[in-house]
């Protein structure tokens, strides 16, 4: 057998091999290229939105964080320009939808229309929710309403001071309900208690309705509702209201005091809010168009109007969302170590 050393040469190769082998690498590089490509390129921020919108809500439909999403779902699609779809995925108290879009592409096509449970409470008394505060772009606080403490017609009492003294005469006798361990309405009992120096039993309940069920048939003293599921029951008379939880009266219930009015309950103040999140790194110009579409919504009479008949008052544009969010999770904070709420 004849073996070519390294010094003999090699034979030339043909014109039509060399083209061919040329086509080849190209052909070659092309494929390695489109493998490297992004299947889709990014989108152009500054052109968005080219598609629909999902807005996730963490609850059932029919609930007030639902009411909230499709209220702002329509005023956006109408000023965006583009169809915006609601998407409720309920559990966890919220925590499920919330982490859907921590978990979502940037590109403001997912967004959340969330309650503070889900955003600032959760974190601080379930150990596995994994997303932060930190893990969205806050667009801008939607609305919020106070809650209501409640009593039902068993316990006797008709005001806030009728209700401390009969509970602070009887430690450990009396007990409140709310619709679950974690949420606004367990901290704002927690800090009527606080505030006031009393001593309740806090019974969590799967929802308003069941809770609803054991205060109208007197099965239980106390309840902490959100306005605007407590006010048909407390306009029928199967419920008494004994103060609401913001500093001020709320527009919706001009009749009802505040429990700040009270000298024992004078820092009580905590509501039910709203907000439209988008996922972390949002690119400022999709930012600045959600935002500027936001704050039309809350100028809108039409939406106000709408907000008002739900119970819940319509957010300043003017809020800082930063500070907001680190006030409200500060005041939780406290709230959480002084009742030791943990799941």
């Amino acid at each position: 057998m004849h073996h070519r050393t390294a010094t003999t040469p090699l034979p030339t190769p043909s014109i039509s091999r060399r083209s061919a082998a040329a086509r080849a690498l190209a052909y070659g590089l092309s494929l390695v290229a489109a493998c490297a490509a992004p299947a889709h390129a990014a989108e152009d921020p500054a052109a968005y939105p080219t598609k629909p919108i999902t807005i996730i809500v963490g609850y059932p439909p029919g609930g007030s964080t639902d009411l909230m999403g499709r209220l702002v779902g329509v005023e956006l699609s109408n000023r965006l320009g583009q169809p915006v779809v609601i998407e409720n995925l309920g559990g966890a108290g919220g925590t499920i939808g919330a982490q859907k879009v921590a978990n979502a592409a940037a590109d403001g096509y997912t967004l959340l229309v969330g309650a503070n449970n889900e955003l600032a409470i959760a974190k601080l008394v379930t150990r596995n929710v994994k997303y932060s505060i930190n893990s969205f772009t806050p667009i801008g606080l939607i609305g919020s309403q106070p809650m209501v403490l409640v009593a039902s017609p068993k316990s006797g009492v008709k005001n806030a001071n009728e209700f401390t003294q009969l509970v602070k005469k009887n430690p450990g006798k009396f007990s409140y309900g709310s619709s679950g361990v974690g949420t606004a309405l367990h901290l704002a009992g927690e800090m009527v208690k606080e505030q006031g120096g009393l001593f309740m039993t806090h019974i969590p309940y799967r929802g308003v309705a069941p809770l609803t069920n054991d205060l109208v048939g007197n099965n239980l003293e106390f309840g902490v509702f959100v306005l605007s599921s407590g006010l048909p029951h407390i306009k029928a008379g199967k419920v008494i209201a004994l103060g609401t939880t913001e500093a001020k009266r709320a527009q919706a219930t001009p009749d009802i005091p505040a429990l700040s009015e009270f000298p024992q309950f004078k820092n009580v103040d905590i509501t039910s809010w709203f907000a439209l999140m988008a996922p972390a790194h949002l690119p400022q110009p999709i930012q600045a168009k959600l935002k500027k579409a936001l704050n039309e919504t809350l100028a809108s009479p039409d939406f106000r109007q709408k907000m008002s008949a739900a119970g819940s008052g319509v957010a300043s544009p003017d809020v800082n969302m930063g500070k907001f969010l680190n006030d409200e999770i500060a005041k939780y904070t406290k709230i959480v170590q002084f009742a030791k709420i943990e799941e």
